[in-house]
């Protein structure tokens, strides 16, 4: 069996300040990768604010990451500048992401959140818990059959695609590539993708393309529920007239499998991950779950702190991106107009300036002021459907397989952007 305390693979201070002296986003050696935290706080005492080699900056500080949360006014999501030499103007990746809600800026960001989060209003989130338990407890029950699985493939990664399907009105039968096609969308994200990772991105936006002009065809045929079905807000608009061309709309339906396939796998999976590499917090959750007995709101509670300290330690998504558009100060630097700026999400979680005791993992922490869904007009829209999702898969399957253990170590996803893994055998007790 793994030993569970030996996940994430330790690095030694002076491995650190090598990395950290001379830290480049394109060029990652495989140990940051495994475990970047130790380079991170590394950079957050020496140079919070570093100067990249291409001339755009890398902030580790929450306190920094905040201010330009806080400034959209200055600092841009937009990312047709950045991504036009990397994916190239006429490329299906560029399209795509410079048109979905998150690297966009308002009028296009505020259009396509309002006719969203309609969608996602804490009724309909509330709506959808009775039909993700029952998923959750299906997901269970084959697992209990075989007497274990792989916990991303069989479980984490199982629940956002259903969940995003459901929202979209995929049908079930037509839900099978899902999971690729973002992985590989998102896949075309990292600092410097691969030939073949360009290659698999360019293929799957178009294929997922092709596949939604069908889908929306047929929903503009029959209307779903606007109040249920995100497909049909987005088709139908607001009230007041103001509706998404067809290009929006078909690349916003993108960006929301993707925003709530990966993010939400990661969390899942992380948890469960987490749970084993942290046998002592493991015991300390169940026994607080044991002890609120009937009471919901108090097992929420603890399953909601518990969540976002999984959100805090691991982030799913480690890395932002921002532009400045005039000149401005951050963190005791000038910036010309124009400069890059990464937000170390993963980084800016573990500060102690902002976190007491931050590289503990403590499923009891509260005032939990992580930025796993970020801030400010660009948080997160689907925070609260993420955070049930986490809530209901981890509660129920750690009353389910308390004793569950990992037979081999889990497979890193090896991506900077994105924190997650691959695969991860287990069996349930």
């Amino acid at each position: 069996m793994v030993n569970p305390q030996q996940i994430t693979p330790p690095m030694a201070p002076a491995r650190a300040q090598e990395i950290a002296a001379t830290f480049d986003l394109r060029a990652l050696p495989a140990d940051f990768l495994a475990n970047p935290y130790p380079v991170y706080a590394a950079l957050r005492e020496a140079e919070p604010v570093r100067r990249m080699p291409d001339g755009s900056l890398f902030l580790t500080r929450h306190a920094d990451l905040m201010a330009v949360y806080r400034d959209a006014a200055t600092f841009s999501s937009d990312k047709h500048v950045e991504f036009a030499p990397k994916y190239g103007v006429d490329s299906p990746l560029y399209e795509h992401h410079t048109t979905s809600l998150v690297f966009n800026d308002p009028p296009l960001h505020t259009r396509v959140r309002k006719l969203i989060m309609g969608a996602l209003t804490r009724r309909a989130i509330a709506d959808m818990e009775p039909g993700l338990v029952r998923l959750v407890d299906h997901l269970l029950d084959r697992i209990e059959a075989r007497r274990g699985g792989d916990l991303i493939e069989d479980f984490a990664a199982a629940i956002p695609v259903e969940i995003i399907g459901n929202l979209l009105g995929v049908p079930h039968q037509d839900r099978g590539p899902l999971r690729d096609w973002s992985l590989a969308i998102l896949g075309a994200l990292e600092p410097v993708p691969t030939p073949e990772q360009h290659a698999a991105g360019n293929r799957s936006v178009s294929e997922m393309l092709a596949y939604l002009r069908t889908l929306v065809a047929e929903r503009r045929k029959s209307p779903g529920d606007p109040e249920r079905d995100v497909l049909t807000r987005l088709i139908q608009g607001e009230a007041s007239g103001e509706k998404l061309s067809e290009v929006e709309l078909l690349q916003n339906c993108i960006f929301l499998l993707n925003a709530g396939h990966e993010t939400t796998t990661n969390l899942i999976g992380n948890g469960l991950i987490l749970l084993q590499e942290f046998p002592a917090q493991r015991e300390r959750l169940l026994a607080d779950l044991h002890s609120t007995g009937n009471d919901e709101a108090a097992r929420e509670q603890v399953l909601t702190l518990a969540v976002d300290e999984c959100l805090r330690f691991e982030s799913s998504n480690q890395l932002g991106n921002r532009r400045a558009l005039s000149a401005t100060a951050l963190g005791g630097l000038d910036l010309p107009a124009g400069t890059l700026v990464t937000l170390c999400i993963g980084a800016a979680n573990r500060d102690p300036a902002a976190f007491g005791q931050a590289e503990v993992f403590d499923l009891r922490r509260e005032n939990n002021r992580h930025l796993a869904f970020g801030f400010g007009i660009h948080q997160c829209a689907g925070l609260s459907l993420a955070r049930l999702e986490g809530r209901i898969a981890i509660g129920r399957f750690l009353q389910r397989f308390p004793a569950y253990r990992l037979t081999h170590p889990p497979a890193r996803g090896g991506r900077a952007r994105f924190r997650g893994f691959l695969a991860a055998p287990f069996v349930t007790g």
